[in-house]
């Protein structure tokens, strides 16, 4: 199904949402939502975790027959009186935008924060989340803000979606949701899984100036424990072996994820 995009008043989009599955026949259409993003927000010394609109006045629907799609939003009354000011909107979406889209929500349609690590000089060595995928879609990271600016085009418009990311510093805090615009049930605090918590160091000094190397006997599906890097602190499965590094795979927010890590970042976890 081809998704369009349609305008209406910010603050009812949802309302506008809850008509069309009441007046719009079933058959008629795929699905119809509203994006929601996470994003980190501080308030009087507590993080908070806020879900508001990505795109004010905009809501989506999925649909093979946008022709009797459009004559049946007709007889919505708010989308009559819209149209009748000259202000009713509904347009394709283009097919790699909603790829795009699609790719970086979640079941709920929120685009969920994601883990950002980097090197104390606002260089991102790692990403884990939403972001992932975005590529050179990313124009900006503002950290102190703790988003991300993403390109897309929306009804012909170029426009600038922020996408909320957590680093290590605030995953030590205890995290509770704020302001929670979607109409979604979600937990009295907000859960970021196992997550790297603490620093440490693959090597150690000899007391002669040099660094001693550590040995690690791995075999793959070997449990670890990483030591150092952006998963610091959390432990791994070992997928692969290379020369100098190893393949692991990591639970993160949820879900199974794959990286690579120097063989001295690791530890093997006794049995």
């Amino acid at each position: 199904m081809l998704w369009y995009v349609i305008q209406t008043y910010t603050g009812r989009e949802e309302r506008l949402m809850q008509m069309i599955r009441r007046v719009v026949p079933g058959g008629l259409y795929g699905d119809c939502f509203v994006v929601y993003h996470e994003q980190l927000r501080n308030r009087k010394q507590e993080n908070q975790i806020h879900i508001e609109r990505v795109f004010p006045g905009y809501a989506f629907i999925t649909s093979d027959d946008p022709d009797e799609l459009f004559f049946q939003l007709k007889r919505i009354p708010a989308m009559s009186k819209m149209l009748a000011a000259g202000e009713f909107c509904f347009t394709p979406l283009e097919t790699p935008e909603a790829e795009f889209l699609d790719s970086v929500m979640d079941e709920d349609h929120v685009i969920r924060l994601s883990y950002a690590a980097t090197d104390g000089r606002d260089h991102v060595n790692y990403l884990c989340g939403p972001l992932e995928v975005c590529g050179e879609r990313i124009l900006q990271y503002q950290f102190r803000k703790r988003y991300a600016s993403v390109r897309l085009h929306i009804s012909g418009q170029e426009k600038e979606v922020r996408m909320g990311i957590i680093l290590n510093d605030d995953i030590r805090r205890e995290l509770s949701y704020g302001k929670v615009e979607a109409p979604i049930v979600v937990p009295e605090r907000y859960q970021v899984g196992n997550l790297p918590r603490t620093h440490g160091n693959a090597s150690k000094d000899s007391g002669k100036g040099t660094r001693e190397k550590i040995q690690f006997p791995f075999c793959e599906g070997d449990r670890i424990m990483i030591v150092a890097g952006a998963f610091s602190g959390m432990t791994a499965t070992v997928c692969q072996i290379k020369k100098g590094s190893v393949k692991i795979k990591v639970h993160l927010f949820g879900r199974d994820i794959t990286a690579e890590e120097p063989i001295e970042n690791v530890r093997k976890i006794a049995a």
